[in-house]
């Protein structure tokens, strides 16, 4: 019987076996893929009910802000707390009941009998969706090859985009075949059993290897990574010293002078970014009701008019993951990243450009797509899809779920931000002086970026830690 060389962890997940993933990785990635298609589709379902909760609820204009944002809200205070607690009680056990809670608070919010219940339910819904911003990428990236860590990672995300546009095309559905003020349940309930079938399958997920050696559990990984790799291995004893730390990190250590660099650029870019995508990508809906369906008093055509034209415009989220999927681990994320941030800048400057042109004017209605089209393409090749990557590579194991969950904490509260004030400022100062702004902070972004890069193409996530 052939011996079987000691390696280090990532150096025995780095082999080329016959197939290049088994099938526990492959699963671990369609289950991590999953739980950013059901944000996509929550976030981008409730702009579409919106206008039918307005009604129903009869909400002031204020609620509108709140109920876009708590959700939101819900997902910052969730990504801090979860990443730390999946640095120290496991990558697993948190990826499988974050798919608990995330189901059974969607059946609250189909039920819900009042505002309040609705606010809350969405917002716990947060909370389980912000515990997946941390643990689906660790757990993709702490098990699988290094050479093509960042397109396995990106390919998972880029289903938030696929989310995206199908909580629009749910929503159309829902109006289509249930054309009344109530169809926003039926909108949230057909997520219900989709989230209960994810649940049962991350049971069955293989426990990160990587994270369990940072326990020390050194018998565990080697049955972790072995039931990952579907392979004999061994670690190599001698490789251990980096991992082989007990103490109980705070998110003090973030801002020691070793971290403070990969902190500041895993954190302020992706709040930028943050800013004008869930501003943008929350209102789209509304604001193509205002400018396309002035003359119609029927609500329900006006948001399905909406919800159209939103789909249209959020199909060149999916176009921007795509084309960054081959580029990410040949041209680096930090290239990407600055080059996202100024294509972004430029499509806000050309609907913003737009919004000053007369109503019913032809060259107003191509403006506006095609900024907001260029808005979501750049987007997701640039910033969206690089920040997310960045902040699950650039921190060490023992601290990569708190310092992951850190910099989307921090990333939501410029989309709380947004989703409560958009409306208002909206309301205040108008369409256009706000997408100058919004245009301002994509160059703050890039600016920022090229500061503090960190490049961790190419590197193993040992070599990185």
């Amino acid at each position: 019987m052939e011996s079987i060389i000691p390696k280090s962890l990532q150096a025995h997940i780095d082999e080329s076996p016959p197939r290049p993933l088994t099938p526990m990785q492959w699963r671990i990635w369609a289950l991590a893929a999953m739980g950013k298609f059901f944000e996509g589709m929550v976030i981008f379902i409730t702009g579409v009910a919106l206008p039918l909760l307005e009604r129903y609820f009869d909400l002031p204009a204020a609620l509108d802000g709140v109920l876009s944002a708590a959700t939101l809200f819900g997902i910052l205070i969730g990504a801090s707390l979860f990443g730390n607690l999946a640095d120290r009680l496991g990558r697993k056990f948190v990826f499988v009941w974050e798919m608990a809670l995330f189901t059974l608070f969607l059946v609250l919010c189909a039920l819900a009998w009042n505002i309040g219940v609705l606010i809350v339910a969405l917002f716990s819904v947060g909370l389980a969706l912000g515990a997946d911003y941390p643990t689906a990428h660790i757990i993709v990236s702490e098990s699988i090859p290094s050479k093509f860590r960042g397109r396995m990672v990106l390919g998972a995300f880029a289903f938030q985009s696929v989310g995206s546009l199908g909580g629009v095309l749910l929503g159309l559905a829902v109006l289509k075949v249930y054309p009344q003020v109530e169809a926003w349940r039926w909108m949230y309930a057909a997520l219900i059993g989709p989230g209960l079938i994810v649940f049962l399958f991350r049971l069955t997920l293989a426990e990160s290897a990587h994270w369990l050696l940072a326990r020390g559990r050194i018998e565990e990984a080697h049955r972790a990574a072995q039931r990952l790799l579907k392979r004999p291995i061994a670690i190599d004893r001698g490789s251990l010293s980096l991992n082989l730390r007990t103490a109980r990190p705070g998110f003090r250590l973030l801002f020691s002078p070793q971290y403070f660099q990969a902190t500041i650029l895993a954190a302020v870019p992706w709040f930028l970014q943050d800013l004008s995508t869930y501003g943008i990508g929350i209102f789209t809906p509304t604001i193509l009701a205002t400018l396309f369906t002035k003359t119609s008093s029927n609500f329900i055509f006006q948001d399905m008019v909406a919800a159209e034209g939103s789909g249209v415009i959020d199909l060149f989220l999916l176009f921007g993951f795509l084309t960054s999927l081959p580029l990410v681990d040949k041209v680096g994320r930090i290239p990407l990243q600055i080059l996202g941030f100024g294509g972004c800048a430029v499509g806000l400057l050309i609907a913003a450009f737009a919004a000053d042109i007369p109503d019913g004017h032809e060259l107003k209605i191509f403006l506006i797509f095609a900024g907001f089209m260029i808005f979501n393409f750049m987007n997701n090749l640039g910033p969206n899809a690089m920040t997310y990557l960045l902040a699950g590579e650039v921190f060490p194991t023992e601290i990569r779920g708190l310092g992951a969950g850190f910099a989307a904490s921090f990333a939501k509260i410029g989309a709380v931000l947004t989703a409560f004030f958009f409306p208002i400022l909206r309301e205040q100062i108008g369409t256009t002086p706000l997408l100058y702004i919004l245009s301002g902070t994509a160059v703050l972004g890039g600016v920022i970026t090229f500061m503090v890069r960190i490049e961790p193409n190419g590197k193993s996530l040992e070599e990185l830690a």
